[in-house]
C-alpha cells in the first residue's frame, strides 16, 4: 500500500485516541483519512495495547452499563452491587487526586462527555465488559464494585487496539507503519498546517493535509527527557509500554508551530512493575500483567527493610499511578511487596500468578527475610523483621481497641495500624491485617513509568492546539491523548487516561473534519 501525497486528515499516532481521532473524522464528513504511526506493525496500538483496557465513566448504575457489556449474565447481575458514578463523583476525583490543579475545563469536557463516548465506542465495535477482576470484590456473596470504575475492553488493550484495526478497516482508514512523522509545514500567511513530512519505510514523504491530529504520545520512553523533565533517577525507570513514545511529536510541534506547552512536565503516571520485567519496553505477551498492584492487601519495605508509603491511604486505583514514583525514589529504585495467607488469595492472578512473578516464600518471617536476602537484594535482614513486627503490634492493638470492625477489601474500611496505644511513623489507614500467618509471600517490584503528564494546550471544545506565540488556535492542527497537557497532575484517576484519549480524540476528529471541509471549499 503506497503512502499517499494528500488526505484529508492525517492521525499521527495509532493508539486508542489516534484510532479514535480517525474513525470521529471520517463519521464527520472527511474523505481521506489517514494514520501514521513510526512503530512497524508488529507494535500496533502504542501504549494502549499494554493497558489493562479500564474505562472510566459516569453512568447510573448497573442498568446504564448493561447494554454495552458481553460478560454478564441474569444471576450474575442480581449478585452486583454498583452505586451510580455521577458527573459531581468524577469531578470530585479529578480535583483531589490532582491536588485541584487539573484544568477545569479540560476536566468538564471528560467528565460530561465520559458516557456518551463509551457508548459510542461499543457502537463502533469496541467490545467492554464489566472488570470483575480488576475491580470488584465477593464480599458476603456480593459481588462489590469499587473505586468508581466498572468497565474495560474485552482481553484489555489488545482487544482494544484490535476493535480499534477491525473498525478502521471497515471505514476505508488506511494505517501505515514504520512512518515516522519528522516535520509540520504551515502556510506562510494564514499559518494553517498544510503538510507533514514524513519517513516511510526509510524513504523521506511530504503529506499534504487539510488538518492534522497529533496522537503519538508522551516522553516516557525517553530516559533523556525523563531525566530532564521528570528529575533524578527517572532515567533508570522501566518502560511499562511502547518503546516508540520518545516525544519527539511534541518537540516537533513546539519547534515547527510554536505549539504551547501546559501541564505536569515533571509528572507522570507510573505504577509498580515486577522488577525483573524487561527496561526498555512491555513485554506484548504479558503486558499489563507485570503490574503489581496488591500492596493495598498487605505491605511494601524497601531494600533496607523499612516500610515508606501507607499501602491503604486510598482504594488502589486512586494511588497506583504515583506509587512507582515513591518506589523509584527507594534504595536501588526496587522494594517488595509482603503478604501472609489471609490475603494471598485475594491477589489478581494474572498479576501474581507464579509464571508471571517470581514468588519468594516462606514458612516464616525470618525465613522469608533470609531469602530476600541471599536471592533478591535486601540489605538489612533484622530491620525486615523489625518492621513486619512493629506493624503487626500496632495492628493487634487497633484491633483490640475496635472490636468488631470487619476487613473489607472493596471500601475504605478504616482498619488502620493507628490507636490511643500504638502509632506508626507510616501508618496503614486501611485494609490494615498482621501479617502473622504462614505461607509469607514477597515479590520484588520496582518502578514501571506508563506516561508522562506534560503536553500541549488546546481548546477544550475543539481539542485544536494553541500557539505560544499567538496564543489563538494553530489552523488545522488537532491533539489528543497523552500529548494533552492540563489534565493530570502528579497522580490521575485510574482508568481515565484511555477515557480522555477517547474523548478527545473524537472532538478533534469531528473538528478536523469541519476545518478539511471548510478548507476544501
Amino acid at each position: 500500500m503506497a503512502l499517499p501525497s494528500h488526505c484529508d486528515v492525517l492521525v499521527i499516532g495509532g493508539g486508542n485516541a489516534g484510532f479514535c481521532a480517525a474513525i470521529s473524522a471520517v463519521q464527520s464528513g472527511a474523505q481521506k483519512v489517514i494514520i501514521i504511526d513510526k512503530c512497524p506493525e508488529n507494535w500496533a496500538g502504542g501504549n494502549s495495547y499494554f493497558t489493562a483496557g479500564a474505562f472510566r465513566t459516569t453512568h447510573g448504575g448497573l442498568e446504564d452499563l448493561l447494554p454495552i457489556v458481553n460478560n454478564v449474565d441474569t444471576a450474575t447481575a442480581q449478585k452486583i452491587d454498583m452505586s451510580p458514578y455521577t458527573a459531581a463523583d468524577f469531578t470530585n476525583d479529578m480535583e483531589r487526586v490532582t491536588g485541584k490543579r487539573t484544568d477545569r475545563e479540560l476536566s468538564r469536557v471528560l467528565v460530561n462527555d465520559s458516557n456518551e463516548t463509551v457508548k459510542w465506542l461499543a457502537q463502533n465495535g469496541v467490545r467492554f465488559q464489566l472488570s470483575f477482576n480488576r475491580q470488584a470484590y465477593e464480599v458476603n456473596g456480593r459481588i462489590k464494585f469499587w473505586g468508581g470504575l466498572a468497565l474495560k475492553t474485552q482481553d484489555g488493550g489488545k482487544g482494544l487496539i484490535q476493535d480499534h484495526l477491525r473498525t478502521a478497516q471497515k471505514l476505508g482508514i488506511d494505517v501505515f507503519f514504520s512512518t515516522a512523522a519528522e516535520k509540520l509545514a504551515t502556510d506562510p500567511v494564514t499559518r494553517a498546517v498544510t503538510s507533514v513530512t514524513a519517513v516511510h519505510h526509510g524513504q523521506v514523504k511530504v503529506i499534504k493535509t487539510n488538518a492534522v491530529i497529533l496522537a503519538a504520545g508522551g516522553f516516557e520512553a525517553n530516559p533523556r527527557m525523563r531525566a530532564q523533565f521528570l528529575g533524578p533517577h527517572w532515567d533508570t525507570a522501566l518502560v511499562r509500554g511502547t518503546p516508540y513514545n520518545l516525544g519527539d511529536c511534541l518537540e516537533m510541534a513546539i519547534r515547527d508551530v510554536s505549539a504551547k506547552q501546559v501541564g505536569n512536565w515533571s509528572g507522570c503516571h507510573c505504577v509498580a512493575w515486577d522488577a525483573n520485567a524487561p527496561a526498555n519496553a512491555g513485554d506484548r505477551e504479558i503486558s499489563n500483567e507485570f503490574t503489581k498492584s496488591g500492596y493495598p492487601l498487605g505491605i511494601m519495605v524497601n531494600r533496607q527493610g523499612s516500610r515508606f508509603v501507607d499501602e491503604g491511604s486510598d482504594l488502589r486505583n486512586y494511588t497506583y499511578a504515583m506509587v512507582g514514583r515513591q518506589i523509584l525514589h527507594q534504595p536501588g529504585h526496587v522494594a517488595f511487596q509482603i503478604w501472609d495467607s489471609r490475603t494471598i488469595s485475594w491477589l489478581r492472578k494474572e498479576e501474581y500468578r507464579p509464571e508471571v512473578v517470581q514468588h519468594i516464600t516462606a514458612s516464616s518471617i525470618s525465613e522469608l527475610a533470609e531469602k530476600c536476602a541471599a536471592e533478591h537484594g535486601l540489605e538489612d535482614k533484622d530491620q525486615f523483621e523489625r518492621t513486619i513486627h512493629e506493624f503487626n503490634n500496632a495492628v493487634y492493638e487497633s484491633q483490640r481497641l475496635n472490636d468488631g470492625q470487619q476487613w473489607d477489601p472493596a471500601v475504605k474500611d478504616g482498619l488502620s495500624t493507628q490507636s490511643k496505644a500504638c502509632t506508626l511513623s507510616i501508618p496503614k489507614s486501611n485494609w490494615a491485617l498482621p501479617i502473622d500467618q504462614p505461607p509469607f509471600l514477597a515479590v520484588k517490584v520496582s518502578a514501571g513509568i506508563t506516561f508522562t503528564f506534560g503536553g500541549l494546550e488546546v481548546n477544550p471544545e475543539t481539542a485544536a492546539v494553541v500557539s505560544s506565540t499567538t496564543n489563538c488556535e494553530i489552523p488545522g492542527l488537532y491533539c489528543a491523548g497523552e500529548m494533552v497537557g492540563g489534565l493530570f497532575y502528579d497522580n490521575y484517576p485510574g482508568g481515565s487516561g484511555l477515557t480522555s484519549g477517547a474523548v478527545f480524540g473524537r472532538r478533534a476528529g469531528k473538528a478536523a473534519a469541519t476545518a478539511s471541509t471548510i478548507a476544501v471549499r
